[in-house]
């Protein structure tokens, strides 16, 4: 059994007692969250399709942790004009396991 979920703009396909990183969710760790937006559902005999998403089907989840992905470098340079910018940036993810689809 899975689905596809949209998470703040951003498509997971998801399974039950699985851990996935989303983008940073507003919710308190160790806290339930219910997501509506259910794209997909297949429960491996059938297969729903949403327009736009799925209706009765939700998925709950619980938020383990909040935490930063690793460093991503951005180097730009151009040769003849010794023009050089070094930038870092971590994103912030949320942690997540998927409790149940239905």
């Amino acid at each position: 059994m899975f689905a596809v979920v949209d998470i703040l703009g951003q498509q997971f396909k998801v399974t039950e007692n699985t851990k996935y990183y989303v983008p940073r969710l507003k919710d308190e760790p160790e806290s339930e969250v219910t997501f509506d937006k259910v794209l997909l559902f297949s429960d491996g005999k059938s297969t729903k399709i949403g327009s736009p998403s799925v209706k009765g089907v939700k998925v709950k989840a619980k938020v383990l942790e909040h935490l930063k992905d690793d460093k991503v470098i951005v180097f730009k340079k151009k040769r003849i004009i010794s023009y050089k910018k070094k930038h870092g940036h971590r994103q912030h993810l949320t942690r997540i396991e998927v409790l149940k689809i239905g």
